[in-house]
């Protein structure tokens, strides 16, 4: 297996498996913890069924036992609830709210991005009984909404310049500098992987990009909240789009 891919997928199977923890911890839906939205009713008990279920896939990739059938739920699953709950059904003040609201927006598509990622994952794992039909069309739409996803991040990054640069730790200088940078880095991430032109090397840029925020960012932001569980989610997404990140590029042909 590709190296890309095997580190990937234990930094993306890791996160998830966190995202279980933090279900059954607080035993609600909260916003930013992927993929459930807050307004979902049925909490606890859901809440609590949604933590142990990514706990065992979490466990499945990690463990490479029956990771073929895990991948292709878990995308299954974030991408239903992007589609269903985060829209509430179609509602139009919710694909409203998505439009033109960057929290709601980021909320939405980082559960797509990772569900994007779990399925081009799924088709590098073995086949195992039972058998996943139509992992090779998954894996094309997956990377399409990857692809697609980080587009959006990018632009979203010059839509909300200034409150992305606050979140800038202040020891480094040239917080706009640094937003707009990123900002292109993920359209041009995106924009490579989409076309299949530099895909594996903008992937793995974008993976790397991920692993710092983790190490600069988010690290010391939960060192120093330690109970503020979006701080905890904020660090788990991004380690799992790191992984996510690493995956797509290890699939991704190196002639691109």
């Amino acid at each position: 297996m590709d190296t890309l891919i095997a580190a990937g997928r234990l930094l993306f199977a890791i996160p998830i498996g966190a995202f279980g923890v933090q279900y059954i911890i607080y035993g609600r839906f909260l916003g930013g913890l992927p993929p459930v939205p807050p307004w979902t009713p049925g909490a606890p008990v859901f809440a609590y069924l949604t933590g142990i279920l990514l706990i065992a896939i979490s466990l499945s990739l990690v463990s490479n036992t029956k990771a073929r059938l895990s991948a292709s739920l878990l995308g299954i699953g974030f991408f239903l609830c992007v589609v269903l709950l985060h829209t509430w059904f179609f509602s139009a003040s919710k694909i409203s709210a998505i439009l033109h609201n960057g929290t709601d927006r980021t909320r939405a598509f980082e559960p797509l991005a990772l569900a994007g990622a779990a399925w081009v994952l799924a088709e590098t794992l073995p086949n195992e009984k039972p058998s996943v039909p139509g992992t090779r069309m998954l894996a094309l739409f997956g990377r399409f909404l990857f692809a697609i996803s980080m587009i959006i991040f990018g632009i979203q990054h010059f839509e909300y310049a200034k409150f992305v640069a606050s979140l800038i730790p202040s020891w480094i200088p040239g917080h706009l500098f640094w937003t707009y940078f990123t900002g292109a880095g993920f359209i041009a991430a995106g924009v490579s992987i989409m076309i299949k032109k530099y895909g594996r090397l903008g992937a793995t840029l974008l993976g790397v990009m991920f692993l710092l925020w983790v190490a600069v960012l988010h690290a010391p932001r939960v060192a120093t909240h330690l109970h503020n569980g979006d701080e905890w989610s904020s660090a788990f997404v991004a380690l799992a789009m790191c992984g996510a990140s690493f995956i797509v590029a290890g699939t991704m042909a190196k002639k691109s």
